[in-house]
């Protein structure tokens, strides 16, 4: 049965409890709010949106580091010039290439290691902290630590393989192998990112769907496959999709370890834009390179945005 309230026990109902708040309260908290941002909101315009307004204007001009101001206004010039231009494209296709190498082995592997280092009993912790520590150390540090390891008649590496009577092979002066080498030392110095954030999934679904799995008969392999790999699908589009811009931004381990060499081979699009702007001084069409750049980034992002909306309406 149903019963209404009269308007007797309406009446002593408090005001603050009977009606709900009122948006003089709700807007109440927005000054603190506004307040606390403000910092960041003044960072964030100053150093992210100011600079990126200011390429794209800059990307119409003539703009030269050796003379003052914007320089001669170019129209399209600049963006005609980049896509006509051949080692545009092909600083392009090493960034692409370079994308192609990384991605699949820094998602596998995380997911494998992650998996492992989850269901490890003994030294959990020595594990975690063993594949996320090379993630923490500076470019710099990497590459000095890759480049011993590649040179030749003194490298570790280059030992292993000698010691294997195989021919010592030239890691970094070989543009057959420069690219390989620089893709394993990503590998190795960023893989940890991606573990944590694999591990983190991981432990996010509930032990009870691998015990029920295995009461029913379902082997180790089938949990992966039935229950570990659905369960973490939103993770692993995460992962992918900022492995791929990590990897399309590559520029600090190809600038210290190879300088865009041998002959080229390695020269990734940010530092093809690195040499036109700083070496040859042409700012406006090195900004006119980075806006495209920036497309093609922003085009990543958006194939992210939507897998990301496709399966909370899935309800993945």
């Amino acid at each position: 049965m149903t019963t209404t309230a009269g308007p007797e026990v309406a009446s002593r109902v408090p005001a603050d409890v009977a009606a709900p708040r009122g948006g003089r309260e709700e807007s109440g908290h927005a000054g603190p709010a506004m307040l606390f941002l403000a910092p960041f909101l003044v960072l964030y315009l100053a150093f992210i949106i100011g600079p990126a307004l200011y390429m794209v204007v800059m990307s119409f001009f003539d703009t030269s580091l050796v003379k003052s101001g914007l320089g001669d206004f170019a129209g399209f010039g600049n963006y005609a010039e980049a896509l006509r231009s051949a080692d545009f494209w092909s600083s392009m296709w090493h960034t692409v290439w370079f994308t192609i190498l990384t991605t699949p082995p820094l998602v596998v592997l995380a997911f494998l290691f992650a998996l492992l280092a989850d269901r490890v009993r003994r030294g959990r912790a020595f594990f975690r902290l063993a594949f996320f520590l090379p993630y923490i150390l500076p470019s710099a540090v990497v590459a000095l630590i890759w480049i011993w390891l590649y040179t030749p008649a003194l490298g570790l590496l280059t030992k292993v393989v000698t010691g294997l009577g195989l021919p010592e092979p030239n890691w970094l002066g070989d543009p057959k192998l420069a690219m390989w080498s620089l893709a394993i030392t990503t590998v190795w110095w960023t893989l940890g990112f991606n573990f944590v954030l694999y591990l983190a999934g991981l432990q996010e679904i509930p032990r009870d769907l691998y015990e029920a799995s295995s009461m029913d008969g379902a082997s180790p392999w089938n949990q992966v496959t039935r229950i570990t790999i659905p369960m973490l699908s939103r993770t692993t589009t995460l992962v992918v999709v900022l492995q791929v811009i990590a990897s399309l931004k590559v520029f600090d381990q190809m600038y210290i370890m190879t300088s865009g060499g041998p002959n080229y081979a390695t020269r990734s699009v940010l530092e093809y834009i690195y040499d036109i702007g700083f070496t040859d001084f042409r700012t406006g069409y090195a900004a006119a390179a980075s806006t495209l750049f920036f497309v093609v980034v922003l085009a990543v992002s958006a194939v992210w945005l939507f897998l990301t909306r496709r399966q909370e309406q899935q309800g993945v």
